[in-house]
């Protein structure tokens, strides 16, 4: 199936998270409230649910998106090329409204745009769905899928792709990545350190320039399914829009 797909019609995603509140100390007692019961059914012995609040941004209920990275192949005098763009910042709002436009911009020029994450149909997608609706905005027909028949979701995802059917197995980008000879995209922070980046260091460009390694590595794993070569570090260019 990925082989009949045309690259120009993939739009590549990843996201970061972090938790609303910088310490469970600032969060407000009615959601510290449900965060413990949340927390409770996580909890391992010896570990309580503020010991457990660094994870908090995984769960769109509890976390926020502070960057939305996206991809995708363009033909440059008979080469490919991936253009990169990325919407990030500390208000959430603004951020999905920005990427909401550019996503239909593109869904109009793409009529049969696909978008691929890694793990994205059980984080990603569901996750910038969720926050949309928290921000009180109309969630984006691509992620809209409440009664869609599954031929009709326009989603790819590179892990469930590995997984050839398994649906116990889980698979990481990193370890993908490295048994494909993929560069690692974890060379100098990994997801569980976005959340100390960007709320004790104030480091919002180094969780932007990570995000965007993530999108480049599904895409190369992408093309590593497709028994593609990868891209050169010189096809890789930075963009302002989708298109």
């Amino acid at each position: 199936m990925i082989h009949d797909l045309s690259l120009e019609d993939i739009l590549f995603l990843d996201i970061e998270t972090v938790p609303q509140f910088a310490s469970y100390k600032e969060v407000p007692e009615p959601m510290k409230e449900l965060w413990e019961r949340k927390a409770s059914y996580l909890m391992k012995p010896g570990e309580t649910a503020a010991g457990l609040y660094q994870r908090a941004g995984i769960y769109a209920e509890f976390g926020k998106i502070v960057c939305i990275s996206g991809g995708g192949f363009r033909q440059k005098e008979g080469a490919w090329h991936f253009r990169l763009k990325s919407y990030f910042g500390t208000d959430e709002k603004i951020l999905l409204q920005e990427f909401t436009k550019s996503l239909k911009q593109l869904t109009e020029i793409r009529q049969n745009l696909k978008l691929c994450a890694h793990n994205g149909k059980e984080f990603d997608f569901p996750y910038i769905a969720r926050r949309m609706l928290v921000n009180h905005l109309r969630v984006p027909a691509k992620l809209n899928v409440a009664g869609k028949k599954p031929w009709e979701v326009d989603f790819l995802d590179t892990m469930e792709l590995w997984r050839f059917g398994d649906y116990k197995h889980y698979t990481s980008l990193n370890l993908l990545a490295y048994i494909f000879g993929i560069p690692t995209p974890k060379d100098d922070i990994d997801g569980s350190m976005v959340g100390a980046v960007y709320h004790e260091q104030k480091d919002l460009k180094r969780i932007v320039t990570y995000c965007e390694k993530d999108v480049l590595t599904i895409a190369q794993l992408f093309l590593q399914y497709r028994g593609e070569p990868l891209l050169a570090e010189s096809a890789v260019v930075s963009s302002t829009t989708f298109e």
